[in-house]
């Protein structure tokens, strides 16, 4: 599990290094909005914790220490909560199951992040139940209801809407922008080291004479945000983005190496043999979740798993033992724990035989 820990900095300053991980100094205490007008408090996570479906239960997400969530229930030493975030959308599938649009659909989970690409606030395993907020490229905001533990947490009243608005005549009021006290670094000295949490690696060292937002503090360490630039060569910015193009690789390839290839892209010819549905004990899928099982090549190639979506089942009605396929998938793994299998994530899927 992928989770950001708390970073603070503390004497000398430091030259950016990357601005990935820069990204993981910023504090999204205010990136979970309130999502329900109901909710009369936020939660603010003291260190990890995680948030379950109902209290003590089910495990739904695990989320990072200063996260915060709109409080919308209690129930004895429990908090209702509802925790947002941002999710890659190849990571998600569309279900409707329980009131829920989405679906954690990577075999690992995935991380909840508190704007597109932004720094990580938690993690939710897979098959964990979302609900759309909104999109963008790329990218999809997402909401779930669940509980944490209070004493886990720092709860913080919501200033309450003024009973009554402005006298008909007056303007309004401009909202007051919240501040956080600045931090300089000294100036003619050889600035500031900036850590990953107290005694953590090295991320960056400033200048003197740079102004640092402090979000939070412990002891003597406080945790800040630091803005600028860093020279970036438009291929390297490109080098970034997931390669959508079909790679000749093998299933042979790919058990030979099994996390080398993960999230490649091929177009392999098989035979289909059956839809199956997953058992508990494959755990490379979620429980129930609908497969093609079929032969790489032919009836003498080696077995090829491709998950399929459950609203796409409906494509392969009327399929038929040994029909030849040409099915597009990106690869989930080289080699399931189970079998030793490669298993795909279906895109795209044409049936042969009516070129034959």
């Amino acid at each position: 599990m992928v989770l950001c820990r708390t970073h603070n900095v503390s004497g000398p300053m430091v030259t950016i290094r990357t601005a990935s991980r820069l990204a993981a100094l910023v504090w999204l205490a205010a990136s979970a909005a309130v999502s329900s007008a109901e909710a009369q408090s936020t939660a603010r996570v003291r260190a990890a914790e995680n948030v379950r479906r109902e209290p003590n239960g089910e495990v739904v997400a695990r989320v990072e220490a200063g996260a915060t969530m709109a409080v919308v229930g209690r129930r004895d030493r429990w908090l209702q909560v509802d925790l947002e975030g941002w999710m890659w959308d190849r990571s998600l599938q569309a279900t409707n199951r329980d009131g829920f649009t989405l679906m954690v659909s990577e075999p690992q989970g995935e991380n909840l992040r508190g704007a597109p690409a932004g720094a990580i606030i938690g993690r939710l395993g897979r098959g964990t139940l979302l609900a759309e907020v909104e999109r963008r490229p790329g990218w999809i905001r997402v909401r779930r209801r669940a509980w944490i533990w209070a004493p886990s947490v720092v709860e913080t009243s919501t200033p309450a809407a003024a009973a009554s608005g402005p006298a008909r005549d007056a303007a309004p009021a401009p909202a007051a922008a919240p501040s956080r006290p600045i931090a300089v670094v000294a100036a003619g000295g050889s600035g500031a080291v900036i850590l990953t949490a107290p005694s953590g690696d090295t991320l960056a060292r400033t200048g003197s004479g740079v102004e640092m937002e402090v979000l939070a503090r412990e002891g003597n360490w406080a945790r800040v945000r630091v803005e600028g630039w860093t020279w970036l060569p438009a291929r390297e910015a490109a080098s970034g983005a997931r390669d959508e193009s079909p790679q000749a690789l093998t299933p042979r390839d790919l058990a030979a190496d099994p996390q080398r290839h993960l999230g490649r892209v091929v177009s392999w010819d098989l035979q289909f043999i059956s839809l199956e549905r997953a058992e508990r004990v494959r755990t490379d899928f979620f429980e129930g979740e609908p497969f093609i099982l079929a032969r790489h090549g032919g009836p003498d190639g080696p077995f090829v798993y491709v998950a399929i979506p459950a609203e796409r089942t409906a494509e392969l009605q009327g399929l038929v033992p040994l029909e030849r396929l040409r099915v597009t998938g990106r690869v989930r793994t080289g080699a399931a724990a189970l079998t030793g299998t490669p298993i795909l994530d279906l895109i795209a899927l044409e049936r042969m035989r009516a070129r034959e």
